[in-house]
Parts: structure tokens; sequence; C-alpha cells
């Protein structure tokens, strides 16, 4: 089994950058997709972005593409979430999670291990 455990959340002011940690062990963490979700207060949880074993291959959802990017140091066993241009509608506590596939996925239901969150707060 793997764990996952994230850093990085915080309080910050719109248009600031943040940039999350998500690190891996157990599982051999280097050789599966990661992604990152998000859930805000009284929503589902949504897919962020996401990232292939290797870390060429990366998907985002629409609402940040341009602004957000994934990336992982597979030495270290840690995928980055780089978050630039923060907006209030960003406030959520945001997982990483680890899929047995290689590659990346946007589904929830493909990923079969998740962190315990870091809360990332996004004042106007």
């Amino acid at each position: 089994q793997v764990q996952l455990v994230e850093s990085g959340g915080e309080l910050v002011q719109a248009g600031s950058s943040l940039r999350l940690s998500c690190v891996g062990s157990g599982r051999t963490f280097s050789s599966f997709g990661v992604g990152w979700f998000r859930q805000a207060p009284g929503k589902e949880r949504e897919f962020v972005a996401a990232i292939g074993w290797s870390g060429s291959q990366t998907d985002y959802a629409d609402s940040v593409k341009g602004r957000f990017t994934i990336s992982r140091d597979n030495a270290k066993n840690t995928v980055y979430l780089r978050m630039n241009v923060l907006k209030p509608e960003d406030t959520a506590d945001y997982y990483c999670a680890v899929r047995k596939g290689q590659y990346s996925s946007s589904s929830p239901r493909d990923y079969d291990a998740w962190g315990q969150g870091t809360q990332v707060t996004v004042s106007s």
C-alpha cells in the first residue's frame, strides 16, 4: 500500500502563488500516475491536474490551465502542484492520489490511494 502526505496549503491573497507537495511512500511511487483533486465546502471533489509516471504526460482541468503546473521528482517520490494567479474560487482542500496505472487520469475512480489533504484559502 502507498501512503501520501500533502503539504503547502495556506491562506493567501488573490493573485498569489503556492506550491503544493505530495510525498509518497510504500508502493513504488515513481511507477504510477498521480493526480491532484480539490473539494470546496459544499461541493463535490473535482479533478485539478494529473501526471503520468515519467512526467511527460500531464492533464489539467480547464479552470486551471495556464495557471497551474504539475510536476514530479521521482528520486524524491514527490509530486508538485505549482499554482499561480490564485483566485478565490481556488479555495478548497487539495488532495493528491495515486493510481495503479502508469498514466494520468482525470477520473477519481481510477485512483486507489489518497492523502489526507491540504487546505488552500484564497482571499479576495
